[in-house]
């Protein structure tokens, strides 16, 4: 038996499907299944059974359980309410832990690269000192921040264990996340609608205006680590998940154009002040200490997992 959490989700959704493809159908979800526009992402899934985060642990206390994903979190990064972050995204993750711990089960769990900051520390995972250095520019950034640094501080720890710092993760699967979606997501919608892509002018002299740069990831990608994590159970500790090379938000946009067949039609617009200071102008993950536990597979370029993302998934508003 398996549990994901957050299995209604963007990720988690597609976990189920490639766990589903490898043979693992005795599968427990937990989310938040009155959200109806996310169980679209289950179609078709198999498992054994869902059930709300709140009573999790009760119900499987006695649970034979092989493995936990817990990919669930309040990722909403313009949220403002500390004790929603501190319930969900601290306190539950520290109860997951303890849970496996208890019960000596493996664990793989979502961290995030909004721990890094503006960068200012840099993007590398080897030196976990760091962690406690790091000063996210949001209460979800802290959030995950907060847990990576208690779980640092664990002597007692599952079998084995991975903490993965997801950068910017995209691919189908999202279409319920409106603002939180990702950046191709909204190009694809707003050139799709209005023939041209908006995108934030830059406030910093060193970027100019659409070269602010990001670690775009396709969530196949981000799968198929997980998957190898899961099989691998040794070298626990916390990963970055990116691909290493920086893309520009115009970058972004013009692949999309390219991907749609449609000619280059880009606005710059203000940025709101309300995030102007909590603005990451670059991220990009180091991957040498993914690579050296002998992770080698190639990560799938900008250009083609955009376009597998568009024509597969977008234009005919499926999911994986």
């Amino acid at each position: 038996m398996i549990i994901v959490t957050g299995a209604a989700g963007f990720i988690g959704s597609c976990l189920v499907s490639k766990l589903n493809s490898e043979g693992y159908n005795d599968l427990i979800l937990v989310d938040n299944f009155s959200v109806e526009n996310r169980n679209s992402n289950l179609i078709n899934k198999k498992f054994s059974e869902r059930i709300d985060p709140r009573r999790f642990f009760s119900y499987y206390e006695k649970a034979d359980i092989d493995f936990v994903f817990h990919i669930g979190a309040i990722a909403d990064t313009m949220e403002q309410d500390k004790e929603l972050f501190d319930e969900f995204n601290l306190n539950y993750s520290k109860r997951i832990w303890n849970f496996c711990v208890e019960k000596n089960i493996p664990l793989i769990y979502a961290s995030s690269a909004a721990c890094y900051g503006n960068g200012e520390l840099g993007y590398d995972d080897e030196d976990m000192s760091l962690v406690h250095k790091f000063k996210p520019l949001n209460l979800y950034g802290e959030s995950k921040n907060d847990f990576d640094k208690w779980v640092l501080e664990q002597e007692k720890t599952p079998p084995f264990w991975y903490g993965l710092k997801f950068f910017n993760v995209f691919g189908p699967n999202e279409y319920h996340k409106k603002a939180m979606s990702s950046m191709i997501f909204h190009s694809y919608n707003q050139i799709s609608k209005d023939g041209k892509m908006k995108l934030f002018k830059s406030y910093l002299s060193e970027y100019e205006d659409g070269m602010q740069l990001r670690d775009f990831i396709y969530v196949k990608d981000v799968i198929n680590v997980i998957m190898f994590l899961m099989n691998k159970k040794d070298d626990s500790g916390i990963y970055n998940l990116g691909t290493g090379k920086a893309r520009s938000f115009l970058d972004i946009a013009n692949l999309v154009f390219k991907a749609l067949n449609k000619t280059p039609n880009i606005e710059f617009i203000d940025m709101p002040l309300s995030i102007r200071d909590k603005y990451q102008y670059f991220t990009e993950a180091k991957m040498n200490k993914l690579r050296s536990i002998g992770y080698d597979k190639s990560f799938t370029t900008l250009e083609d997992s955009i376009d597998e993302y568009i024509e597969k998934y977008l234009i005919t508003n499926s999911f994986y």
